[in-house]
């Protein structure tokens, strides 16, 4: 499955949590590891998986290149939303099929639950 390594990158709330701040806008690393309460090296390596896997994207300041601002891209969340679509709609098939089986077996004659009709 294409979207593993996204998973897996998601797998871990402080990433889940970086994701979370930027879906509200680009941010520097700096302000990113504001954030935490661990070192700057730490989300630095958080920053990385979550780069690697695809979810984000890094660009340099034109004025700075030390300065990285990150944003999140769509594509992995398009893949992942449609994989959820896929087991959602698989779920969904199945309850209904299951109370459909249930409704027709609370008709039948004699079924427990069932109401005579007089």
């Amino acid at each position: 499955m294409a979207t593993d390594a996204v998973w897996d990158a998601l797998a871990d709330p402080t990433r889940r949590r970086i994701v979370e701040l930027l879906v509200r806008e680009p941010l520097r690393a700096g302000t990113i590891a504001d954030e935490f309460p661990v070192a700057a090296p730490t989300i630095s390596r958080h920053l990385r998986v979550l780069r690697t896997a695809g979810i984000i994207e890094e660009t340099r300041v034109a004025d700075d290149a030390r300065v990285k601002v990150y944003r999140l891209r769509p594509e992995p969340f398009g893949d992942l939303g449609a994989w959820i679509d896929q087991v959602q709609a698989f779920w969904r098939d199945r309850l209904s099929a299951f109370a459909a089986a249930v409704d027709d077996e609370m008709a039948r004659p004699g079924a427990a639950g069932a109401h005579p009709t007089e």
